[in-house]
């Protein structure tokens, strides 16, 4: 591999600065490198973050390779900036097996555009009844840290607290989608005045903030990891943090379009804005931008949940819940958190790539822009303004909330252990 020198960058953020790449390593950082024969990339105005990890993806393969496969997904992975991504386990066959989560492993490796981490079934099949093979999925090839039901709720209290307590021996953690589904039978939307107005059934708060205390109860008796996925209420923010306050091992994701789209979309009955948890009021919205921004909330994960145009092109009932969001996550978390001076660039290296590391327990990303690192890196223009066109998406599906909306900041280039997998804003 040929050296690169990343010239005239801000350092999350910070004075302009040069790196140089030799190889899957950065070889030195500061002012004045010489060149040599190191490719040049010009990076006047634009800001170095090491690269973005996601928590939360839904790649969809094996199984629904007609919205994704894990080639198309790590594609706009890496054109959203992102060097690893975490594979969400609610495929066809369901990755509960050390037999499926290699097989996605294995396809990431394959990919090539960045790190495939899958997440393993808390229960077989989903169906909250039985433990999986937890133990086998971590001594896979995959080395499986994160387990999650993620499109359904863990939601019997047993089933959970053994979880908790058999990751506890590899200090793996459960990743919970908190979702009472009794409260939540029939629920199209967020419940509340929207909802009342339009006739459509409700999905109450409460039917995540009772789930979130259950389990931040549960992990702490028995002092193990609990990760609570796409937290979208203002009371479940009041929930981690009281947690956190008690010094339990607790930890929590939001996703860019919670922190920018608010339940009054869904007047418009159209598809695109039906995800789970829905989008929520605009006081849940601010909630939640503030305990990013103070680290009650530890990250972002873009919950990535591509749909081929049949299941979102429909009536409001019938259309599929979820939206993709890798390639537009950081505009909205730069559009949301650093121009509204919540965060700087060094907090969004955290929240996108410092905490979600640290929380899947991901060797080799989240480190920081410093001589002797790996060169997971991404290179950002903050000063880009576009508009969303879903037809030049990397990805397979196009079920984006941003369509025709202008976002700023654009990803112009992306490193995966030192090789270009985004130049110039477009795929290597």
């Amino acid at each position: 591999m040929s050296k690169i020198l990343i010239r005239g960058a801000k350092i999350l953020g910070g004075e302009p600065q040069d790196v140089l790449i030799d190889g899957e390593t950065i070889e030195r950082v500061g002012r004045g490198i010489e060149a040599g024969d190191a490719t040049v990339v010009e990076a006047a105005g634009q800001v170095l973050l090491p690269g973005l990890v996601d928590l939360h993806t839904h790649l969809r393969e094996p199984g629904r390779e007609d919205s994704e496969t894990v080639l198309t997904g790590t594609k706009a992975a890496a054109v959203g900036g992102f060097t690893a991504v975490h594979a969400m386990a609610n495929t066809f066959p369901v990755a509960d097996t050390a037999g499926v989560v290699e097989q996605v492993w294995r396809l990431g490796k394959e990919s090539g555009y960045c790190d495939v981490q899958p997440v393993g079934a808390v229960t077989v099949g989903l169906e909250g009844k039985q433990l999986a093979e937890l133990g086998a999925m971590h001594d896979s090839a995959a080395g499986v840290k994160v387990f999650s039901d993620d499109g359904k709720c863990v939601d019997d209290a047993v089933i959970m607290r053994r979880a908790l307590e058999y990751v506890k021996a590899f200090d793996g953690v459960v990743a919970q989608h908190a979702q009472e589904p009794r409260l939540t039978e029939g629920a199209q939307m967020n419940e509340g005045v929207v909802s009342a107005e339009l006739g459509l059934g409700g999905w109450p708060a409460v039917a995540e903030e009772s789930i979130i205390a259950r389990d931040v109860l549960l992990a702490a008796h028995v002092g193990s990891r609990v990760h609570i996925c796409h937290l979208s209420t203002a009371g479940s923010v009041d929930i981690v943090r009281w947690a956190k306050s008690k010094g339990w091992n607790v930890t929590a994701e939001v996703t860019p379009h919670h922190l920018l789209l608010t339940d009054e979309l869904v007047r418009s009955f159209n598809p695109v804005y039906k995800v789970n948890p829905p989008l929520r009021t605009e006081a849940d919205v601010m909630a939640l931008r503030e305990a990013l921004a103070d680290g009650t909330i530890d990250c972002v994960a873009t919950d990535h949940a591509p749909h081929p145009h049949e299941d979102k092109d429909c009536e409001w009932a019938a259309a599929a819940m979820g939206m993709v969001g890798l390639e537009t996550a950081l505009s909205v978390v730069q559009q949301t958190m650093v121009d509204t001076g919540l965060i700087d660039w060094a907090g969004v290296a955290d929240r996108m790539s410092f905490r979600p590391a640290a929380i899947g327990r991901l060797q080799g990303h989240g480190r920081p822009v410093s001589a002797g690192e790996p060169a997971n890196l991404t290179l950002v223009d903050p000063a880009y303004r576009g508009l969303v066109d879903p037809a030049g998406f990397a990805s397979r599906s196009r079920n984006t909330p941003y369509e025709g909306r202008e976002l700023l900041g654009r990803v112009t280039h992306t490193f995966l252990r030192g090789r270009a997998t985004v130049v110039d804003g477009k795929l290597a």
